[in-house]
C-alpha cells in the first residue's frame, strides 16, 4: 500500500530530522484574530461555540490555509477544553480570557477531578479532526495538539491567567502529594485525548507548556520533568511530538529530557543556541519574536532570515514563531515571513 501524501511533507521529513529542499514553515495561531475570515465567522459565534461546532472549526483553519501557502495545518481547539468533563467549569469572556469558576485550592478539591476516560464528552474535537482533514491537501500534515501536565494543572488552580502563579506554587511546595496526584490524572487524561486526536485523523502532535517558564530548573526537574516525561513517552511513536515551552531559556535542556522528537523554543535564546543544549538527535522547531510581525515588512523579513541563518538549512528544523500570532499583525506581514522562508537559499547571508 502506497504511503499518504502527508507521510513525505517538508514538514514531517523535518520532525524525523530528514534533509528537505526548503525549510518548512507553519505559525502558532495561524487562524486568529489578525485574520479577516476569521473575524467574520467569530461575528456569529462565541470563542467556546465555535470550538464546539466542527463545521465551522474546521471552516477556520481551511479558509487559513487557502490565505497562507503554509506547511502543516493545526487543529483548531483549545488547550482548556479536556478540564471540562474533568469537573472545570470553563469560560470565555470577551475581554478576560479563559477562567475557571471552580479552581482547585486544596487537597480536598481533587475528589471532584475526574479522570478524562469518557471520549463522547469531546465528540466535537474528534469531528473537527476529521473534517480538517479531509478538508486539507492530501500532502499537508494536520497537526493536533493538548496542554502539558504543568500548565494544565497551572489553570486549574490559578483559575484564570497569572503573573505570579502564587496559587499554583503554592499548591505545589505544600501538598506535593495532591500535586502528584493531581499531574498523573492529567498524564493519564492527557494521554488519552491525544491518542483520540490521533486516531481522529492528525498526523503529528504538539505539547504546549505555554506556563512553565515561571519554575525555576530545580523546581521542573522535581515537580514537572518526571509527569512530562510520562506523558510523552506515552504518545503514539508514530505521529512526531512537538514539545513546546516558552518564558525560560534554562529549561530547555530538561525540556529535551523530558522527551518529545522536536523542541518547540520561543524568542528569548538563538536558536543555534538552544540547539546545541537540546542535542543533536532532536528536531527543534521557533523561534521568532512574534512582535516583529508588528513591525515594518522590510524588519520582518531580515528577521526571518536571520533566524533561518542560525541553522543554515540543517535537517530537523520547523520555522514557527516563538509564540503565536498577535491578533494586530498585518496580515501582510504573516505573508512577508512565509514567502521570506520560501524563498529563503541556506547559502545566502541574512
Amino acid at each position: 500500500m502506497a504511503a499518504p501524501a502527508w507521510q513525505d511533507s517538508r514538514f514531517m521529513k523535518a520532525a524525523r530530522r530528514e534533509p528537505v529542499d526548503r525549510v518548512p514553515v507553519w505559525l502558532m495561531r495561524q487562524a486568529g484574530r489578525y485574520l479577516p475570515e476569521y473575524r467574520r465567522i467569530r461575528e456569529k459565534v462565541s470563542f467556546l461555540q465555535l470550538c464546539r461546532d466542527p463545521r465551522l472549526a474546521s471552516e477556520v483553519m481551511l479558509v487559513t490555509i487557502e490565505r497562507l501557502p503554509v506547511d502543516a495545518a493545526i487543529l483548531f481547539s483549545d488547550l482548556l477544553l479536556i478540564l471540562e468533563p474533568m469537573g472545570l467549569e470553563l469560560r470565555f469572556g470577551p475581554d478576560e480570557g479563559p477562567t475557571l469558576r471552580n479552581p482547585i485550592r486544596e487537597p480536598g478539591d481533587l475528589a471532584r477531578i475526574r479522570e478524562w476516560e469518557d471520549a463522547d464528552s469531546l465528540d466535537f474535537v474528534w469531528e473537527t479532526v476529521r473534517r480538517t482533514r479531509a478538508g486539507l491537501p492530501a500532502e499537508m500534515p494536520l497537526i493536533g495538539f493538548a496542554g502539558a501536565p504543568f500548565t494544565l494543572a497551572a489553570y486549574a488552580i490559578e483559575g484564570r491567567t497569572s503573573r505570579s502563579f502564587e496559587n499554583v506554587k503554592r499548591f505545589m511546595y505544600r501538598y506535593p502529594e495532591a500535586w502528584d496526584d493531581l499531574l498523573e490524572k492529567l498524564v493519564r487524561s492527557v494521554a488519552r485525548y491525544s491518542m483520540a486526536q490521533y486516531e481522529s485523523g492528525v498526523q503529528a502532535l504538539q505539547i504546549f507548556d505555554s506556563w512553565v517558564g515561571c519554575l525555576s530548573g530545580d523546581d521542573y526537574r522535581h515537580y514537572v520533568l518526571p509527569h512530562t516525561r510520562r506523558l510523552l513517552a506515552s504518545l503514539p511513536p508514530e505521529a512526531p511530538v512537538i514539545h513546546f515551552g516558552t518564558g525560560n531559556p534554562a529549561l530547555i535542556p530538561l525540556q529535551a529530557e523530558a522527551g518529545g522528537a522536536v523542541i518547540g523554543v520561543d524568542w528569548r535564546i538563538r536558536l543555534s543556541e538552544a540547539w546545541s543544549m537540546i542535542g543533536e538527535d532532536r528536531g527543534i522547531q521557533g523561534n521568532l519574536d512574534p512582535a516583529v510581525l508588528l513591525g515594518p515588512e522590510e524588519t520582518v523579513r531580515r528577521r526571518t532570515r536571520e533566524v533561518l541563518a542560525e541553522t543554515r538549512g540543517r535537517p530537523g528544523h520547523i520555522f514557527n514563531l516563538g509564540h503565536g500570532v498577535l491578533p494586530s499583525t498585518p496580515v501582510e506581514n504573516v505573508l512577508a515571513l512565509i514567502e521570506t522562508v520560501r524563498d529563503w537559499d541556506p547559502e545566502q547571508l541574512p
